[in-house]
């Protein structure tokens, strides 16, 4: 498992963000998943990318809950 450091989770959930189309200069903490295009979809991967590096399970609620990339770094931060 990696290192949840605020910086490390944020470097993953952008590298793992960026593999699903958008620029990697767009993927920044204030930007929505909308305005990347990133679907529900994208989501389901994402949690799996998290579960699997950080041993943190993201659930419906949660990834409803998620608008920013920044609240998807915060959650799992506060969670690993």
């Amino acid at each position: 498992m990696s290192t949840a450091t605020p910086e490390a989770v944020e470097a993953r959930i952008v590298e793992a963000l960026a593999s699903f189309g958008p620029d990697v200069e767009s993927v920044t903490r204030e930007a929505t998943f909308e305005e990347l295009d990133i679907d529900s979809l994208d989501l389901v991967e994402l949690a799996q990318i998290v579960e699997d590096d950080y041993g943190v399970e993201l659930k419906g609620d949660d990834m409803k809950n998620m608008k920013t990339v920044g609240d998807a770094i915060d959650l799992v931060v506060a969670r690993a």
